[in-house]
């Protein structure tokens, strides 16, 4: 869903000056990519990819879960590792306080299709990894940081869904565990488009690179696989 051009013009302006202030104050330097990358989709699940549900985001069959579909293929050309995550719970207790603020958490009980990852991006079985997670960030209460490590990755390739809610909560946590983070511009996405804008300028800014998805692709294609990782 695109912006209507007052609200672009506006953003446009605000973070024009906004990206002065970071710049004169040392920000938005470029972590850049580093030497053992591993793809990772955050929640591209029906419950957010496919329409119908309360969790339903924008975008996802023009942008993208295309633009996805090219980062699988490059990234499994060259033999970089792909993690999904996908957010189920056993039961309403399971939920914890979730439903307190938003009862569609209801909706995300394991074994239903709404937590299935989307069959257009799909994990193939005994070769990707598959963390189910109960809360936003992928590393909260996961393993995700200790495969990482024992791979010695040292980068990430970020998509998903929600931007301004698993995204950002994974990609903080991401730099304070020690790994850098690339976001593909195209490949994030919420239902709000104003969230997506100001998401994307200020995980930019502090967090990691927005980073379009022709750069990605290109970075991937020159990618020589480490011998010393594990795939």
């Amino acid at each position: 869903m695109a912006l209507d051009d007052k609200v672009r013009n506006a953003l446009d302006t605000i973070f024009a000056a906004d990206s002065e202030l970071y710049a004169d104050r040392g920000w938005n330097t470029r972590n850049g990519f580093g030497k053992n990358p591993v793809l990772l989709n955050i929640d591209l699940a029906n419950a957010w990819t496919r329409p119908g549900y309360k969790f339903s985001c924008n975008d996802m069959d023009e942008l993208i879960i295309p633009g996805v579909q090219s980062l699988l293929k490059a990234c499994r050309s060259k033999k970089i590792p792909i993690i999904y995550t996908t957010t189920g719970f056993c039961s309403a207790f399971d939920m914890g306080a979730f439903p307190v603020k938003a009862p569609s958490w209801n909706d995300l009980i394991l074994g239903t299709p709404a937590c299935e990852i989307d069959e257009r991006v799909a994990p193939i079985s005994g070769t990707d990894t598959l963390i189910v997670k109960k809360r936003p960030s992928a590393f909260a209460g996961t393993h995700l940081g200790g495969i990482l490590r024992a791979a010695k990755i040292d980068t990430l390739i970020c998509t998903g869904v929600t931007l301004a809610g698993c995204v950002r909560h994974t990609v903080e946590d991401a730099l304070g565990e020690g790994f850098r983070t690339v976001v593909v511009r195209e490949c994030v996405g919420d239902r709000a488009p104003a969230a997506v804008e100001w998401n994307l300028f200020d995980i930019d800014m502090k967090y990691a690179d927005v980073e379009p998805l022709s750069k990605v692709l290109d970075y991937i294609e020159k990618f020589e696989p480490s011998s010393s990782s594990i795939t």
